[in-house]
């Protein structure tokens, strides 16, 4: 328990403190996560994009 309080002093002890870790670690969070599932999506939709087959309908000037 006593390795934990350090932790508890530096980012949970006051209210803005833990609001500032909670909302960073949830954007951190959340950009992980949104760029981990799109390059999932994009693997198993090799091929099948516009962006994949857009040059066979676009003409360039």
């Amino acid at each position: 328990m006593a390795a934990a309080r350090p932790f508890y002093n530096a980012f949970f002890r006051r209210n803005w403190q833990m609001l500032g870790v909670v909302f960073g670690s949830a954007f951190a969070f959340e950009m992980a996560y949104d760029s981990t599932m799109n390059r999932v999506w994009d693997n198993l939709n090799r091929g099948r994009q516009w962006k994949d087959i857009r040059s066979r309908y676009v003409e360039e000037e």
